[in-house]
This record gives C-alpha cells, structure tokens and sequence, in this order.
C-alpha cells in the first residue's frame, strides 16, 4: 500500500513536471541553442533586451541596436537569458570598460555604454515609467496618436522630463564604500564587491567609481587583519571576526573615517591594528567598530563603539556644513547631491515666507536647504538616529526656523495638520518603496500648492505621481539627475502644482 502511494505521488510530480515542460515547446529558442539577436533595449538590471523571431532574451553586456550572436542559459515561456558570445554588429554607443574587473563584479552594469549615452538612456528610463506606469503623458514622449488624443484631455501640454544631470567627471564620485570581507577558496581574506547575481566576493585593490581615499582604507585594514591573524566572517558557518570595512570621506573636508564591522565585540590586537590604520591613511579622523552578530545580509548591527579619535566626521555641501557618524544616511555623491538639492529647492519655488514640510528627512539635509528659504521647516524621519544627527546639523549652522520629530511621516504629518500647521510646500524623498499610501492621502488631504518629489526608483514615483495627480494635481516636470554613474540607478525631482494654482 505504501509503495502505491508513493508511487503515485511520484507519478503526479511527473505528470507536472512533463506539463510544465509541455508549456514550452514550440518557443524559438532552446536551451543551449545559439542564435542571432537584435537588441531592442536595456532591462532595469542592465542587461540588453533581445529578439530572436519575436521571443525576448536578456542579454548582459549587450547595447540597444546591436546585432549579437547568444548562446541562451534558460528559457521561460514569454522570455528566457541568454550569454553574449559575440558582437557582430556593435552601437555606436559601446565603449571599452576601464575597470579590469568589470565583467566580475555586479557593481556596475554601464560601464561598456558612453556616459552620453548613459544619460539619455536615464531619461527614457523615466519617461517609460511614467507613462507606463503612471499612465501620464510626456510632452514630446511620441505616443501614439489614440494615446495622445485621450491624454491630452486632462493635460494639453504634458510633463516636461527634461535632459538627465550628469556630471563633468563621472568617475571617483562616491565617498563611502561598503565592502565585504570573507574567505578565498584557498582560506586567505579577501576584500571587495560581490559578483553578479551571488555572494562570491570578487577580490580587489581599486575601484574607479570610489573615491581613491575609500581604496587606501580597505587595503589598509586588508593588510593589517592579514598581518595581525584577524580572521575573516564566514557567511556560511557564522564564524569569523571581520564582516565589512566601511570607509566614509568627507569631499570638501578631506576627513576619513573608518568603521570594522565585527561578529563580536573583542577585536585581538587592537590597539596594533588601529595604528596601523593610523599610519597607513593620512586624514583619519575616526576609526569605529560596529558590532553585528546577526546571521543576516543586513551590514550593521545596533552597537557602535569609537576605538579612535572622533565619533563623526565632517563634510559640506554648498554652504551647509553635516556631522556624518558611523551609520548616518548621507548621499554617497556630493557633487551630485548639490545638484540634486538645489534642483529641489527651486522647485519648491521659496520666497523667504512659507512653511515646508520635510517627509523621510534623514539628517536633515534637504531641510537645511529649504530653511535658507523658507519661513519655517518641519521634518520628520523614522530613524531616531538620523533625527539627533538632523538636530545637531541645525545647531552646527545656526539654523534656528527648523524643527525635527521621530516618527512615521503618515502619522506625524496628520498630528501636526491637527496642531494647526499648514505647510504651503511639502518635499518627500522616501526609500524605493515611495510613499506610504498614508501619506499621500494626508498629501492631499493638507493640500500644499506644490509638492516636490525626491525619487530614487522611477518606478514607484510613476506610481505616486499617479496617485496625487487623481487627488488634484498636476506634475509639471520632472528632472533626472544621475547620481550613480556607470550603473542603472536615477535620482528625479518631480514638482506637483495643484490644479486651479497657475
């Protein structure tokens, strides 16, 4: 009887198996196959979207309007993947990576594209979310004719996105690095960024989009935990002492700070391994230990201790001078944080009058901006930490007309609707998720002339914008500003107006 049983069972298994595998005949393609592709775009990872009579393949390394040859790895039923074996017809936009470990390494994906190109590629990424997505019309975007005819009922001009930001230099921008470190195969420690699609460390002793200081400090702790017999974490078994180095530069200062991720709070030979630290980077101003015991991806744990020197650094930008601690949220690009910030501010439209609410402040940096201008800030972050740091930026630049609270956005921002507190602008720079739906209705229930939209994901901005615009307002522009060269990320600042306000 049990033999039955189980026989049947596995008999059912097989029939699904054999089903599934029935769903895929008469594709194109195979398994293993190689063909001829035309690329046709770029996916949200990189990869270069393919046609092979009319099935889609994902190709990474490959550019729209090539013509490659693919040998394809695995095969679903609307779209499969494929690896580049050859370029037989190469875009005019194709460049040679600089980096020698670029086709490792998964922390960039544009490397091989011009940086123009890179730009106008953002932009499109912007506009196909929104319309998309958002289902809003873009002025000049080339939508078909039905779709223009239907949009332009509610909107006869269209959201202008305007050209993407870039910058002068596109490499050697960001000032904090967060590099894993673990176990090569042959049992040595070794530093650097994961490999594409896994948890394989790619070892390294540069990388061209960091800035050059972060590189120092990462080989300078290598170097010492391999002198000094510190061991590596391991991810797989939890044992192991060194999890991450952090190193953190302030651009307009030149301060250094470095931070030891540990699996543990007793460090052997410390004070050995913070002189070394000491000698071998000049501008250290701190050196830290964060404590994280957790079998976890998440970088760092609750407890931070100074082993050296200060516990924050400082940096500018523009004129507004920030304290960034160990575990502050501080913009990795400064140049472009500048550019992106200011882009805010004259969306806001501030005459020196107003009052501004700040939703997911942080450490209060787009709020120290706007109270430059404005009348009175509000912000309101849910990280207690990020808030204390908001307050002592204030303190640091004698900016008195901002106030910061702890707390939820969606459940503040209504507490201070019932206190009285009418915000004329209300500025929102949420995570990739967006805005809490809470939020937004609070949004428009407060009904501010202008909202200006912070978005790191097109996609959830498509999504919010949509929202707002059904609840009475319009978005007038949207600029793209690129942030992280080189990889598929875009930061946009979209300005809403509500309707009836010329």
């Amino acid at each position: 009887m049990k033999a039955n049983k189980s026989s049947g069972r596995t008999g059912d298994r097989g029939g699904r198996r054999t089903a599934a595998a029935a769903d895929l005949t008469g594709l194109p393609v195979e398994k293993n196959g190689e063909y001829l592709a035309d690329i046709i775009g770029i996916g949200h990872e990189g990869e270069g979207v393919g046609r092979v009579n009319g099935y889609t393949l994902f190709v990474h390394g490959a550019l729209p309007g090539e013509k490659v040859r693919v040998k394809v790895l695995k095969v679903k039923k609307q779209y499969g993947y494929a690896k580049l074996l050859e370029i037989v017809e190469a875009s005019p936009d194709r460049v040679a990576a600089p980096c020698p470990i670029y086709k490792q390494c998964g922390g960039c994906q544009l490397q091989h594209m011009s940086y123009e190109a890179q730009l106008r590629w953002k932009r499109q990424l912007v506009v196909d979310n929104l319309e998309r997505i958002g289902k809003l019309r873009v002025a000049g975007s080339g939508q078909d004719v039905e779709e223009e005819a239907v949009a332009a009922e509610g909107d006869a001009q269209g959201i202008e996105v305007l050209p993407t930001l870039g910058m002068s230099e596109p490499w050697r921008y960001r000032n904090k690095a967060q590099v894993p470190v673990g176990l090569s195969l042959e049992g040595g420690l070794v530093s650097g960024f994961y490999a594409q699609g896994s948890h394989r460390i790619i070892d390294m002793d540069e990388c061209l989009i960091q800035q050059e200081n972060n590189d120092v400090v990462v080989a300078a702790v290598k170097r010492a935990a391999r002198e000094l017999g510190i061991r590596p974490y391991n991810e797989e078994t939890g044992k192991g002492l060194l999890r991450h180095v952090v190193a953190r530069y302030g651009f307009n200062t030149g301060e250094i700070m470095v931070v030891l991720v540990t699996n543990g709070t007793s460090i052997p030979h410390v004070d050995e391994l913070v002189g070394l630290i000491r000698e071998a980077v000049p501008g250290v101003r701190s050196i830290c230990q964060n404590v994280n015991r957790e079998r976890t991806n998440v970088i760092f744990g609750d407890e931070t201790r100074v082993l050296w020197g200060s516990d924050v650094i400082y940096d500018t930008i523009g004129d507004i001078r920030f304290a960034i601690s160990a575990r502050s949220f501080y913009q990795v690009n400064p140049v472009q944080t500048e550019v992106l910030y200011r882009t805010a501010l004259d969306f806001a439209g501030l005459s020196g009058e107003e009052t501004v609410i700040d939703a997911y402040c942080g450490i209060g940096t787009i709020s120290l901006f706007l109270a430059q201008r404005a009348g009175q800030v509000y912000g309101v972050e849910i990280v207690r930490e990020a808030v204390d740091d908001a307050r002592r930026n204030a303190l640091l630049n004698g900016i008195r007309n901002v106030q910061f609270e702890v707390g939820a956005a969606e459940e503040v921002i209504p507490a201070w609707r019932r206190q009285g507190i009418a915000p004329d602008v209300i500025v929102v720079d949420p995570p990739r998720k967006g805005c809490d739906p809470a939020l937004l209705e609070t949004i428009l229930a407060m009904r501010p002339a202008r909202v200006v939209y912070v978005s790191c994901n097109p996609s959830t901005l498509a999504r919010d914008l949509r929202v707002l615009e059904d609840g009475g307002y319009r978005t007038e522009r949207v600029q793209p500003v690129d942030m992280f060269p080189h990889t598929v990320h875009v930061e946009s600042v979209a300005l809403l107006v509500r309707n009836g306000i010329a």
